[in-house]
């Protein structure tokens, strides 16, 4: 895939703040093409079955779902997966497994991932957006 002007990956750190509703991040994402990793996904409806209005988190996610594009593991994926956990376990600075699929597929898609948590700047050739 090709990287598309004002595009970007979203780490689940910074999906959060739109659905809390963060006036400021919202109109950064109208900004820009929205990729979501399915991995985060995952991390995001794991969230809101543990949230104490269950309905509505699920809901707020299903309605999130409909700006943007959902990003599916391929074996490129995996592959970049596996590089990528390579060289951080070489350089002694292994992030969370989710984090590593998350980073595999904005590799693979050369895509910028914005995201608010700092481990992603160890990862080689990952272009971070701190938002």
């Amino acid at each position: 895939m090709m990287k598309a002007t004002g595009s970007a990956l979203l780490d689940t750190s910074v999906v959060i703040a739109p659905l809390r509703r963060d006036p400021e991040l919202t109109a950064r994402l109208a900004e820009v093409a929205i990729y979501l990793p399915w991995v985060a996904l995952g991390e995001l409806h794991y969230g809101a079955q543990r949230a104490q209005q269950r309905e509505e988190a699920v809901t707020q996610i299903r309605d999130f779902l409909q700006i943007v594009i959902l990003l599916l593991p391929s074996e490129s994926t995996a592959e970049h997966y596996g590089r990528i956990k390579s060289e951080l376990a070489q350089a002694g600075t292994l992030i969370p497994d989710n984090d590593i699929w998350i980073a595999a597929l904005a590799r693979e898609h050369d895509l910028p991932l914005a995201t608010r948590d700092q481990h992603f700047a160890s990862v080689p050739g990952l272009d971070t957006l701190h938002w």
